[in-house]
């Protein structure tokens, strides 16, 4: 390819198979936009590098860089600094980009220069694609900048995002001391010199299953998430980031308070609620699974008993509730 492409879109890969194919295929049927897909294998043991040299051999858009497993963070900043496009859209590789998507984001970014980057309203799915809520974001810029700067809630999901090129640079790009988290960081700091704003309709499906990053990683998280909260106070109070960053290993290790173990059964009882939440009687086999792996959980047996009452019309198509 001679001509750089309009938008970049980069995704890393590392045991994703499973769900792959779905979400290549979401990006290459993209319509009305000129795009590059630049997807980093993140040394993927899984039969992941075959998937998608299938896909590069019939689509020239596709394109895949390989390394040595060096966890999200590094692959992301790999792929982002191959990246060509004047904006940079982010995807998962177990997610789905609904139809549209980037054509609408880029129409946002393109019509409005006081934009740093923009996201969507995105739907939670289920390992079935199973539709369990959907986020909801304001309509306005600065409301929705200023719930990200001061309020600190709200932030996109991962992998709904699209940013400048540009914008990306001048806050210095995803931060290596970063396993976890590395996305908050990253829309912190990209607000403090433009704005967020979201289409006000579902673009993305982000996946929760008991692997993903959303579901059994979610503790191993919370250290990184702290550290990210004082780094940005201390931006907001105009203070250096070196120092903290540079002890960010010890600062990790004291708040992990929490523990690195996954608790499969949350994951499953969460699905199992919103499910049930949504009269989908398809919530009942989650909450059978969590009670096998805990059966003392007592939420978990009121929701179940409560499902086998719930009509056979409730399906995942009823409107979602805004969160």
């Amino acid at each position: 390819m001679s001509k750089s492409p309009d938008i970049s879109v980069v995704m890393s890969i590392y045991e994703d198979a499973h769900y792959l194919r779905g979400a290549v295929e979401s990006i290459l049927a993209q319509k009305g936009v000129d795009f590059e897909f630049i997807v980093v294998n993140d040394g993927s043991p899984d039969g992941s590098r075959e998937i998608l040299a299938e896909y590069a051999r019939s689509d020239t858009r596709l394109r895949v860089i390989d390394q040595v497993n060096a966890g999200l963070t590094m692959a992301l900043i790999r792929g982002c600094s191959e990246a060509r496009g004047e904006f940079i859209v982010r995807q998962d590789a177990d997610d789905i980009s609904l139809p549209g998507r980037l054509r609408r984001l880029a129409d946002m970014l393109n019509n409005d220069s006081t934009l740093s980057f923009v996201s969507s309203w995105s739907d939670v799915i289920g390992p079935e694609d199973e539709i369990l809520l959907t986020y909801k974001r304001p309509a306005d810029p600065d409301a929705a900048t200023r719930q990200i700067l001061h309020e600190r809630i709200g932030p996109p999901g991962h992998g709904s995002v699209m940013f400048r090129k540009d914008a990306y640079d001048k806050a210095g790009g995803y931060r290596r001391q970063l396993y976890y988290a590395q996305d908050s960081d990253l829309w912190l700091r990209m607000a403090l010199s433009g704005k967020i704003s979201y289409a006000q309709e579902v673009l993305y499906r982000y996946r929760i299953t008991e692997t993903s990053m959303s579901g059994s990683r979610h503790y191993a998280k919370l250290p990184y998430a702290r550290l990210v909260d004082e780094l940005h106070k201390l931006r907001l109070k105009g203070a250096s980031e070196e120092e903290l960053l540079a002890q960010s290993e010890d600062f990790i290790a004291r708040n992990r308070s929490y523990g690195f173990r996954a608790s499969d059964d949350e994951t499953l009882y969460f699905i199992g609620r919103c499910l049930y939440s949504r009269r989908d009687r398809r919530g009942a086999k989650y909450l059978l699974r969590c009670l096998k792996a805990r059966p003392f959980n007592v939420k978990a047996w009121i929701f179940l008993f409560s499902s086998l009452f719930l009509s056979r019309g409730g399906t995942t198509e009823r409107p979602a509730k805004a969160v």
